[in-house]
């Protein structure tokens, strides 16, 4: 580790050396590991696959990618950072980034941005310097270092100002997937990324405030300072749909943390094929919360009150449960609230134990391993079988969806007769497998399926887009994580399906979590300020009440809505926009995409998918309104958004999908539009 006394004569050059020197130090890490010999070291092949893989994740933790700087910021301390922190000396100097580096003698040449000793570089200002002297941003081309910025925290002379370089990183073209954020970590956010494994956080934000940022930060946060709990325990993060998980995607390995699992609700719940859809008002209906008790009353009712006692033949003697001791063995399971399943393997060897209790009296002395035997004796498994019978979660959401009169007996009081008319399928089905599940029957599935064996849980989850989530869906979420604690990110203002969240109390309470706290980010890092005004313009009418995000932007990048006479006009601009460094989306109504597709291959613009990797060749996307949510573009074309309201099955959500699509753009927006403007935004 080096003192803080710089080269008065070439600073720059003394930073490229430490940079070229961290390099150096990185690559004979991954080294050593490469050369690592386990063959003497694993009892069998079961451990040497084990060690094998984690090897192999350890080497790519360590990957040295050419256009990512191994560190971005530099701190000098007045003193030695305290003794928790364990590290340091007076006036020492840490280099601050993605991953930790040390050299030949194990001294840190880049410390891990989620160190303790690293968090004044987020939290540090002029107010509170948190005894830094200096701290020192540095600004990149592709991997090489090209210039750095001062700031003097502890000289009152110095008056505060903002980071040029932070704001370039900020305001930076967007090509390929989505980026980490560790270099320019705002307090705000930083409060929330450091935040306690124990509790769960709901981040409202709006858009551009990096809300999704600040999940994926967290994650990796947790990793490095709860690492071992988490390697038993496991991480989830849930996003809307496959385009937004392949944005993010590589956010995380970014930052070295290889082990998170990425999922959306329906592969959580994927217990049957979905090849079905519900119109909204069914699947408002079977999203409700009510359907929760539905399903409960109809698993239960499986249960039989026994009338007849049980008769165990062991050799020559006869032993004879009564039907009211059976009677008060199986209300005693019902009261204790555990799951069907784990009461059903429970209800044999109780009844097993009262045949032992008789046996005993009777002088005999009998141990487990008879009553395990009891257990087994095909009277027992009749009995069983009889009173608390095996459900199969699919069949029973089936015939709960079928049969009218099982509906009503166990949603009486609960739904009305019209919202079970709503669900019921119009035509008899066969079987599990022919019948055409939706993503809303697959969710009451899991449900079942919880209720009759536990759902596993996990460490940390992290739901991103949570305010378009069913409470049911909630559930769903929330079963994954009862024993760990959660990350909630959203916005009310871009909830665009008919269930969408009302409030964030009520979602932390469908999933279980009503002591979490609720954050909100409201300074808008990534929208221009003229953008975010004009989609603001729709807040008053889609989520009253809720405060409009403050650009901080110094960049105000453009804005302009044009009419146009056709389709031509609409893939001239887009042209336009390609004469622009960074991606372009040309967002449109789902309905219109098919049209623009031909208009732009016959114009010769190649173009993507969402989700689709941009490359510096192909920098254009194609991106139908109802998948723009979560992406981002440096500039956005925005064709009709009075089509874009339309689309949905009424106005309010409408207007919700058009304030997502307006606020996709970081550096510029462009509407288009032949017909006339919504009148919200007139």
């Amino acid at each position: 580790m080096s003192t803080p006394v710089d080269d008065p004569l070439d600073p720059l050059s003394r930073e490229r050396s430490h940079l070229a020197g961290s390099r150096a130090a990185l690559r004979a890490m991954r080294e050593d590991v490469e050369s690592l010999d386990i063959s003497d070291v694993t009892a069998n092949w079961v451990n040497a696959e084990v060690l094998a893989r984690q090897i192999d994740d350890r080497i790519k933790a360590l990957a040295d990618l050419s256009d990512t700087p191994l560190f971005f910021g530099r701190l000098d301390y007045l003193h030695a950072p305290g003794a928790e922190q364990a590290e340091g000396a007076e006036g020492e100097r840490f280099y601050i980034g993605r991953r930790h580096v040390h050299d030949a003698e194990g001294d840190p040449m880049v410390i891990d941005w989620r160190a303790p000793v690293s968090q004044p570089f987020y939290r540090a200002s002029k107010k509170d310097p948190l005894d830094i002297g200096l701290r020192r941003r540095f600004g990149y081309t592709g991997g090489d270092l090209t210039a750095y910025e001062d700031e003097h925290l502890s000289d009152p002379a110095e008056a505060a100002r903002t980071s040029k370089l932070l704001q370039q990183e900020i305001e930076r073209p967007r090509v390929g997937p989505m980026r980490d954020i560790v270099a320019t970590i705002q307090p705000e956010q930083d409060e929330i990324v450091r935040s306690g494994l124990g509790g769960t956080v709901c981040v409202q934000g709006g858009p551009g405030t990096g809300k999704t940022a600040v999940g994926l930060h967290r994650v990796a946060y947790l990793l490095y300072a709860h690492r071992e709990r988490l390697a038993r325990t496991g991480t989830l993060v849930i996003g809307p749909n496959k385009s937004f998980l392949h944005y993010i995607e590589q956010v995380l390995p970014a930052l070295g943390e290889l082990s998170v699992r990425q999922a959306t609700v329906d592969d959580l719940v994927a217990h049957v094929e979905v090849r079905g859809a519900d119109d909204s008002t069914a699947a408002v209906v079977k999203g409700d919360a009510r359907m929760a008790e539905v399903l409960r009353r109809a698993v239960y009712s499986h249960v039989t009150v026994p009338t007849e006692p049980v008769v165990v033949v062991r050799g020559s003697r006869r032993w004879r449960v009564p039907a009211y001791e059976l009677e008060e063995t199986v209300r005693e399971l019902l009261d204790r609230g555990i799951r069907y399943g784990a009461a059903r393997e429970a209800l044999p060897q109780r009844i097993a134990h009262a045949v032992l209790v008789q046996m005993e009296r009777s002088g005999e002395a009998p141990d487990d391993r008879v009553q395990d035997a009891v257990a087994r004796n095909s009277a027992v498994k009749a009995a069983v079988k009889a009173i608390w019978p095996p459900v199969d979660p699919a069949k029973l959401v089936l015939r709960l969806l079928t049969d009218a009169d099982f509906l009503a007996e166990h949603a009486a009081e609960l739904l009305s007769e019209d919202e079970q008319k709503t669900i019921l399928w119009a035509k008899p089905v066969r079987s599990v497998k022919s019948a055409k599940w939706s993503a809303a029957d697959a969710v009451l599935i899991d449900e079942v399926n919880d209720l009759v064996s536990r759902t596993a849980s996990l460490g940390h989850v992290v739901l991103d887009e949570a305010q378009d989530l069913s409470p049911m869906q909630y559930r769903a979420v929330g079963r994954r994580c009862t024993t760990g604690s959660a990350t909630i990110l959203g916005d009310l203002a871009q909830g665009t399906t008919p269930w969408a969240t009302r409030s964030w109390d009520e979602a932390l309470a469908h999933l279980g979590k009503s002591e979490g706290v609720i954050e909100e980010l409201t300074a808008g890092f990534r929208v221009p300020t003229d953008v975010i005004a004009y989609a603001s313009r729709l807040l008053p009418h889609i989520a009253p009440g809720l405060a409009p995000v403050a650009s901080i932007r110094e960049n105000p990048g453009f804005f302009e809505v044009r009419e146009v006479s056709g389709t031509a006009e609409v893939i001239a601009a887009c042209g336009e926009l390609l004469r622009q460094e960074g991606s372009i989306g040309l967002i449109a109504a789902d309905a219109r995409i098919p049209a623009l597709s031909d208009a732009l291959t016959e114009a010769g613009l190649t173009y993507l998918a969402p989700g689709e990797e941009t490359t510096r060749q192909t920098r254009l996307t194609l991106v139908p309104a109802s998948l723009a949510k979560g992406l981002e573009y440096d500039y956005v074309l925005l064709d009709e958004p009075q089509a874009v309201v339309d689309g949905e099955p009424d106005e309010r959500t409408g207007l919700r999908r058009l304030y997502v699509a307006l606020t996709r753009a970081v550096s510029g927006l462009v509407v288009v539009h032949g017909a006339g403007l919504p009148v919200q935004l007139r």
